[in-house]
């Protein structure tokens, strides 16, 4: 019998030697490792990957470990096809990929593509000479790339390490190139980025011109086209220059749903670093269209009142953002007000406050903006005809207090503006004459929101709704003439500390609309006139 030998031999299968013979890979190495570098997202804020992949001797498999998720587990099929789909070969060995720090859930397709780049280096297909790039994309079967969600989030992450280039799917060559920094490298599928690793090709356009921020916007609801209601216009163009919350009561069809739709179309339009904060929130999502790299117009969101705590405020074992942080920079439109579950409306509370909202898991916390204007509607009671002149209401009187009392008094301390928007006349509607246009209201809002930009120049704040007391006391002067009724609005409305500086915080906006530097009586009398008169 012959003498076995001490060292086991290990057995080449074809797909592997087949590699030898190319030249890609070197009979003699057994096992090779490759790191790629990735990136992650938590809430909004990215957190940096290393993707490391192991080819070693023994029975062929594929294991992800590093805590994916099932999405990134079904990664091992999607690179596996794509691989073989673009010409190379796909090593029939054992494959261990570990997406490191471990203790980082890691989530979504968008691990494809350094997967991918990882065997490839650690089967000696590619040059390993990558430096500190960073690659993002979904793959598809036949080794093309998708789009991806989080897109710009994580290249603004990258751009934040220093990092040199960022490979990412051609689809999604814009949204990456609204971030300034690294070098954008776009391709369109695994093939054409291998073709380029290897020299084979010259580098594609590093950078693709975002799309221009000036291009007109049609109003969906134009302010000329809404009948009467002149006093609730006039809130809503007061509401529009400084930012304030707003609560509309009236009865069925007296225009409420309309005027809150137009308000986005005289808000004035989002600066650059307000609409990257906007597309960073729906890239993360997967809200943004393909064709949309950038969100140019305010958002305006309107939930159902059957939405869940989680769906309005954000949530999810992997935090996601709720209604409120969709609304960002733009209006948070809750119809039928006191329908909403009186847990949901609580939970604005704080929001409405501190202009963000924290999720807080096992896993970590997420911290997502909510600096939204919200604007609810509702009807007087339930029949919706309570004071109305020409329907008699069916409702009782303890019926109609219980109704008005779901929205509680703090909540209803955090609102700025209340308008009464009643019945419009036949006379208004037969009336062959058209209104103000929203196209002629947005300048002056644009002039009252130049002036608060300036006067905040330096701080976070950008609109006098987002004053603090200490700003209350240094911007919102009153004169003379206008002390006594102040204090004869405190004594008789029973108003709150709060309510008392968003009363002045709202004249200080009727001002800035008229270009006054103080604040005078007449200012003052019309921001009381838009507190309500049964709350503080």
């Amino acid at each position: 019998m012959p003498k076995q030998s001490a060292i086991p031999v290990v057995e080449r299968t074809d797909c592997f030697a087949s590699l030898a013979m190319t030249g890609w890979i070197s009979e003699e190495r057994i096992v090779v490792l490759a790191k790629v570098l990735t990136c992650a997202i938590w809430g909004l804020e990215g957190a940096l990957v290393e993707v490391e992949v192991d080819i070693a001797a023994g029975l062929p498999s594929f294991t992800i470990v590093g805590l994916p998720d099932t999405a990134v587990q079904e990664a091992r099929e999607r690179v596996r096809a794509a691989i073989r789909n673009s010409g190379c070969a796909f090593p029939n060995r054992k494959i261990t990929v570990n997406l490191a720090p471990a203790d980082l859930k890691k989530e979504g397709p968008a691990y494809d593509l350094p997967i991918a780049i990882g065997v490839l280096i650690s089967s000696e297909q590619i040059s390993n000479e990558l430096g500190n790039s960073i690659f993002l994309g979904e793959l598809s079967l036949d080794g093309g790339l998708r789009h991806t969600h989080g897109i710009l989030p994580m290249v603004a992450f990258a751009a934040e390490k220093g990092t040199s280039q960022v490979f990412v799917p051609a689809v999604d060559a814009q949204e990456a190139s609204l971030i300034p920094g690294p070098g954008i490298k776009a391709f369109d599928s695994l093939s054409q980025l291998v073709s380029y690793l290897r020299g084979e090709i010259p580098a594609p356009e590093s950078r693709i011109a975002p799309p221009p921020q000036d291009r007109p916007v049609v109003p969906a609801v134009d302010f000329r086209d809404i009948k009467g209601q002149e006093h609730a216009k006039r809130a809503m163009e007061v509401a529009a220059a400084g930012g304030h919350n707003v609560v509309m009561c009236g009865p069925p069809g007296s225009g409420k749903t309309l005027l809150a739709r137009g308000l986005p179309y005289i808000l004035p339009q989002m600066a650059m670093e307000e609409a990257i904060e906007v597309t960073k929130i729906y890239s993360v999502s997967g809200l943004l269209p393909q064709d949309t790299p950038l969100v140019q117009q305010r958002p305006f969101r309107a939930p159902h009142y059957t939405i869940s705590n989680a769906g309005l405020v954000g949530g999810g074992s992997w935090p996601r953002p709720g209604e409120i942080s969709l609304s960002h920079r733009g209006v948070l439109f809750l119809d039928e007000l006191p329908e909403f579950g009186r847990a949901s409306l609580e939970v604005l509370r704080q929001p409405l406050e501190d202009r963000l909202v924290t999720i807080s898991r096992a896993q970590g916390t997420a911290t997502f903006p909510a600096n939204f204007m919200l604007v609810g509607a509702m009807n007087p009671c339930p029949c919706g005809y309570f004071g109305d002149p020409v329907k008699e209401c069916t409702c009782s009187p303890s019926l109609v207090s219980r109704y008005q009392k779901r929205i509680s008094g703090p909540l209803l301390d955090r609102i700025d503006i209340f308008i009464d928007v009643p019945r419009v006349e036949y006379e208004k509607l037969a009336d062959e004459r058209l209104g103000e246009a929203s196209g002629d209201i947005q300048p002056r809002v644009e002039r009252a929101r130049l002036i608060q930009r300036q006067r905040f120049a330096g701080t976070r704040l950008m609109c006098n709704a987002e004053m603090t007391p200490v700003e209350v006391r240094a911007f919102c002067a009153l004169e003379p003439s206008a002390q006594p009724l102040l204090k004869a609005a405190m004594r008789q409305l029973s108003l709150s500390a709060r309510a008392f500086h968003r009363v002045l915080k709202l004249a200080r906006t009727i001002a800035d609309l008229e270009g006054a530097e103080t604040i005078k009586a007449s200012h003052l009398a019309e921001a009381i006139q838009y507190r309500p008169r049964n709350l503080g």
